[in-house]
């Protein structure tokens, strides 16, 4: 395995690696949990894109939005590890180098998410507090959570 971490900015990724992100995020958004809805919103061009290859092969990826994009604050959006390398650790690894990222780089102390509602615990134990009853977002149950320093 040749795995290496990136983060780059819209404007510094080259067309491969935007292909591949955009595609491994419309097999999970959109084919895996059969959800359609517009994949290409137009803030990744405001994003930080944070993944992990292997391979040139995208394994992970989420995005991060500076505030005001989504949400008031900094966020978080677009978690996900691709199929076959789940339950390895590297979802939490992901958020781990976000959040740091985030604290350390962009000099941010508090983080929303939309957290499918399955996820809790696992936002959760990154340190993510609840702060809404449930809704539905693409006709999956969300709910929003805050992280803070």
């Amino acid at each position: 395995m040749n795995m290496k971490w990136h983060i780059k900015e819209f404007n510094e990724l080259d067309l491969e690696e935007l292909y591949n992100i955009i595609k491994e995020r419309t097999n999970v958004f959109v084919v895996e949990q059969d959800c359609p809805y517009p994949e290409c919103d137009d803030k990744d061009k405001k994003a930080y894109h944070l993944y992990l290859t292997n391979n040139n092969e995208i394994i992970s990826y989420l995005r991060i939005l500076s505030p005001g994009v989504s949400y008031k604050n900094t966020s978080i959006g677009r978690v996900l590890v691709k199929k076959e390398y789940r339950k390895r650790g590297i979802a939490k690894e992901l958020m781990k180098r976000a959040i740091k990222f985030i604290e350390n780089d962009l000099r941010e102390d508090s983080i929303t998410i939309s957290a499918q509602q399955y996820l809790i615990k696992f936002y959760t134990d990154i340190g993510f507090k609840v702060v809404s009853e449930g809704y539905l977002e693409d006709g999956i149950p969300h709910v929003k959570m805050i992280y803070k320093k």
